[in-house]
């Protein structure tokens, strides 16, 4: 590397990204030197976009997105905060009249040579590091902080830019490039550029760069040798726009690669002209309060000087980010690192999102979801946030129609999450929006002009290409919910021609449930679901016959997959027959043929046995004198202890409620308890991974009650004059038994309290809740379905 220039040159101020010391020392020295151009290190094809900045709409965190015309996809960022020295540049200059212009890699050969990779043969050097490790320092950032920022904190006159180019000049004497091959080529384009500048405006400009590459601006280089660096650069077809970007995204290292870790307090130190550790223990103070945390003025008082003590004790000029950490974790969290976390997230981080003007540029879809946002008022924010929606509402049934047709498009701004309401016209969601979504949008735009359009020809191309029925019903169940009404006979086409190919019975049992749950509450939002239901029984048919000999044979992995689709199939048929049954063809009774099928077969292993048993108990079609039977038969000698353990999994493990079915049922408890006691020592240690993983799912308080009742052993009725058992009443009080009978009637819409309808029975049960989902959906909007028992009554009568 050879030596500076020492006759006078521009003015090079040589940075680090997002420092706000350095923004603030830039701005001095422009103020100082008053140039006539201002240069700073950035893709040139953004010159055209530098207006945009002056704009009022304009609010940072904001990013320069580029990205390949043909392949969206590859695509980079150059974020800037308000705290950063280009952003603070860029500023003066368009608020002097001064140009201001880009001088870096143009994006269009960045994006074509792709991401850098490591060179061999050596480490990457972080000069930071370096410099620190020098200074003796194990911190790289709390070296910044007290040699850079805090010094520009206090307004020290005398920016130290010399001597951080000095100290750039030896690092770059001893490491060369760094690890960093690119760096050459880059600042080869970065001195052609400033020779071009020089010669138009003299020497009075300014250059704002990474501190890394002023000795390479400095130095004496030859306008032949960089012309042989950037000869034959390969070059893509680029677009650039601004985009919103978040603190959050500070910390990723992209464009102007060095991420911080405290984006937050970094805007606090630029935007805190004076006092600046005062006023962070005063937003620290004012987060907790809102979250009711008790803090007083003594507290944020007390804090201050402690952090200013540590500050002295570990020798710094100020107190730093470390030392108001330590300060407001002992004072204001009293020793607590949770109400820290939510410091660090809200505040150190921070949860701002940026502002572009609509004057942007940005595809046409782009400007369709602003559009749509703006009319549902549904803003995109940085933080994390819970919508719950009434799709009985228009605005909400909008927002709901967006958010599943962004999620077809894989903009995934929002995730929908399990409603905490029974009713089937809520849905629930978690909203984030991420910077890296702008990239998805313009990656969307080759789908359509539109958000509706885009998701309509996406859907229609995935019809065609997917091969896979259970992607086919899913996507079916997407267009519904996104309604795409041009796209879903396509879909529809592409079902049914899947649907009579597949002949794998799992592969059916996982297209099923979604074409129930399309058919059952397709109609809360007002879609037709017109020839779904043709598909759906010819599935729900061809499984009931499939299905016994597909379970035949299983190892333990196949039949654990297999039990999962037993689940979902029984759900399924749930959802799809009518109230007395006869709905596809008395389909609930042919699935509870199929059940007892598999509960009888010996063939089929012991997990799908017993599952089969207790959903048809679940289901009132066998009593519980039958499920013993089948108990007793799954638990006798004659049967390998690990099947019958299995088959104990299947019937009371899992989520399905089985700890509270072995509590109140003496004669099942009885039962699995008596063969337990009887398996062999040798056999015991086979069957205890299983045994353990069934009762571990259930809650401890069931556990509990369950090793209580154990203990006291099988209860015995006392005869008239015997002493009590322990644990247990002298009898059955039917008396007490019956004064709840009128509440559950009231609660189930009946009546009668001693109604004992069958669950087929069209004015039993089950149909008293499908009438009351209907009830539900044709309820005005703001109505609540927790509150209102007397209609539920009125839906029984």
């Amino acid at each position: 590397m050879t030596a500076r220039a020492t006759a006078p040159g521009p003015l090079l101020l040589g940075v680090r990204h997002h420092g706000p010391g350095s923004a603030r020392a830039v701005l001095a020295a422009l103020e100082a030197a008053r140039p006539r151009a201002v240069l700073i290190e950035g893709p040139p094809e953004g010159d055209a976009l530098l207006d945009l900045a002056a704009d009022d709409a304009m609010r940072p965190p904001v990013a320069l997105l580029a990205h390949v015309v043909d392949d969206p996809g590859r695509a980079a960022f150059w974020p800037m905060a308000e705290f950063s020295p280009e952003w603070v540049a860029i500023r003066w200059a368009l608020s002097h009249g001064a140009p201001v212009r880009f001088i870096d890699l143009p994006a269009a050969h960045s994006l074509a040579i792709g991401e850098e990779e490591p060179q061999e043969g050596g480490p990457r050097i972080d000069p930071i590091g370096a410099l620190a490790e020098t200074a003796g320092y194990d911190d790289p950032e709390r070296w910044w902080e007290d040699v850079v920022e805090h010094r520009y904190a206090a307004k020290d006159p005398a920016a130290p830019f010399a001597a951080l180019g000095e100290a750039m000049g030896v690092l770059r004497e001893t490491y060369g490039d760094g690890g960093h091959p690119r760096d050459l080529v880059r600042e080869a384009h970065m001195r052609q550029q400033l020779r071009a500048t020089t010669r138009e405006f003299g020497a009075e400009v300014a250059v704002v760069c990474g501190a890394w590459h002023v000795p390479a601006l400095a130095g004496r280089f030859t306008v032949a040798a960089d012309r042989a660096l950037l000869k034959g650069l390969p070059k893509v077809k680029a677009e650039l726009t601004w985009v919103p970007w978040t603190h959050r995204r500070l910390a990723r290292r992209s464009g102007y690669g060095a991420g911080i870790d405290s984006p937050g307090w970094y805007g606090h130190l630029f935007g805190a002209r004076d006092r600046p550790v005062e006023r962070w223990m005063t937003k620290v103070a004012g987060l907790l309060r809102e979250e009711d945390y008790a803090i007083s003025s003594a507290h944020v008082i007390e804090a201050v000087r402690l952090a200013t003590t540590l500050a002295a004790m570990r020798g710094r000029p100020l107190p730093g980010l470390a030392e108001t950490t330590d300060a407001v974790r002992a004072v204001l969290c009293e020793g607590s690192d949770v109400p820290l976390g939510l410091i660090q997230e809200r505040l150190i981080v921070g949860d701002v999102l940026g502002e572009v003007p609509d004057a942007a540029p940005a595809v046409p879809l782009q400007r369709d979801l602003v559009r749509t946002q703006r009319g549902l008022r549904l803003k995109p924010e940085a933080l994390e946030r819970e919508l719950e929606l009434d799709l009985r509402k228009e605005t909400d049934a909008g927002r709901s129609r967006l958010l599943h047709r962004l999620r077809l498009l894989g903009i995934d701004w929002g995730e929908p999450v399990r409603a905490r309401s029974t009713g089937t016209f809520r849905e629930n969601w978690t909203l984030r929006w991420e910077p890296e979504l702008s990239v998805r949008v313009a990656e969307a735009g080759v789908w359509g002009t539109t958000v509706l359009g885009a998701a309509t020809a996406k859907a229609e191309s995935r019809a065609v290409a997917t091969t896979a029925l259970v992607e086919i019903t899913s996507l079916a169940e997407q267009c519904l919910l996104a309604e795409l009404p041009d796209a879903l006979p396509v879909v529809m086409r592409a079902l049914a021609d899947r649907a009579a190919l597949d002949t794998d019975v799992a592969h059916l049992a996982q297209a099923l449930p979604a074409l129930a749950r399309t058919l059952r509450y397709g109609d809360v939002r007002g879609t037709t679901t017109e020839g779904l239901a043709e598909v759906a029984a010819g599935l729900a048919e061809r499984i009931c016959v499939g299905l016994p000999p597909a379970c035949a044979g299983l190892d333990a992995d196949g039949a654990a997959e297999m039990r999962t689709h037993l689940d979902a199939v029984h759900t399924a048929t749930a959802l799809l027959a009518d109230p007395a049954g006869t709905g596809a063809g008395g389909l609930r009774e042919r699935w509870s043929l199929v059940l007892a099928r598999l509960a009888a077969r010996d063939t089929v292993p012991g997990v799908l046995r017993g599952r089969a048993v207790r959903l048809l108990l679940d289901d009132g079609r066998i009593e519980s004198e039958d499920a013993a039977r089948h108990m007793s038969l799954a638990l006798s000698p004659g049967t390998a202890p690990a099947d019958a353990a299995a088959w104990i999994e299947g019937f009371v493990g899992g989520a399905s409620g089985g700890g509270m079915l072995l509590v109140h049922d003496e004669r099942l408890r009885g039962l699995v308890d008596g063969w337990l006691t009887s398996v062999a020592p040798e056999a015991f240690t086979d069957v205890l991974p299983l045994l353990r993983r069934t009762f571990a799912a259930y809650e401890a308080g069931v556990r509990r009650t369950l090793g209580e009742l154990v203990r006291r052993g099988p209860a015995v009725r006392p005869g008239p004059g015997d002493a009590t058992a322990p644990g247990f009443g002298s009898g059955l009080d039917t008396a007490r038994a019956d004064a709840v009978l009128p509440l559950v009637a009231l609660l189930l819409g009946r009546t009668d309290p001693g109604d004992s309808r069958r669950p087929d029975d069209p004015n039993g049960p089950d149909a008293l809740v499908r009438r009351t989902d209907l009830a539900r959906r044709d309820a005005p909007a703001g109505h609540d379905d927790l509150d209102d028992t007397n209609r539920l009554v009125e839906v029984g009568n």
